[in-house]
């Protein structure tokens, strides 16, 4: 069964700091540029970062420029988001999503594989 599983969210007040993974089963990433989105309620589903096949490039929305961090371990068949200095705006549901291109994708329904998502509570 081909998954993607995103973890790592929670409740964090502003300014701090969380790492979201996304584990792959059942397929490898290693070609795959991935990408993470995210949707707060009553918006549209929106990107925040890429990261190409190889890793040796990044995109970031300018919304988490400077902020947040995406890295992947293709050894662990992992990817992950760093999310440093958040703000009560960076409330969401967080996906990740794996498109069959070693390039960054521009559209959302070029990404095959998505996760159930994960919670990111931003609040004091």
């Amino acid at each position: 069964q081909l998954q993607l599983v995103e973890s790592g969210g929670g409740l964090v007040q502003p300014g701090g700091s969380l790492r979201l993974s996304c584990a792959a089963s059942g397929f490898t990433l290693d070609y795959l540029s991935i990408g993470w989105f995210r949707q707060a309620p009553g918006k549209e589903r929106e990107g925040v970062s890429c990261i190409i096949s190889s890793g040796g490039r990044t995109n970031y929305a300018d919304s988490v420029k400077g902020r947040f961090t995406i890295s992947r371990d293709n050894a662990k068949n992992t990817v992950y988001l760093q999310m440093n200095s958040l703000r009560p705006e960076d409330t969401a549901v967080y996906y990740c999503a794996a498109a069959p291109f070693s390039n960054c994708r521009s559209f959302r329904s070029e990404y095959k594989y998505w996760g159930q998502g994960t919670q990111v509570t931003v609040s004091s």
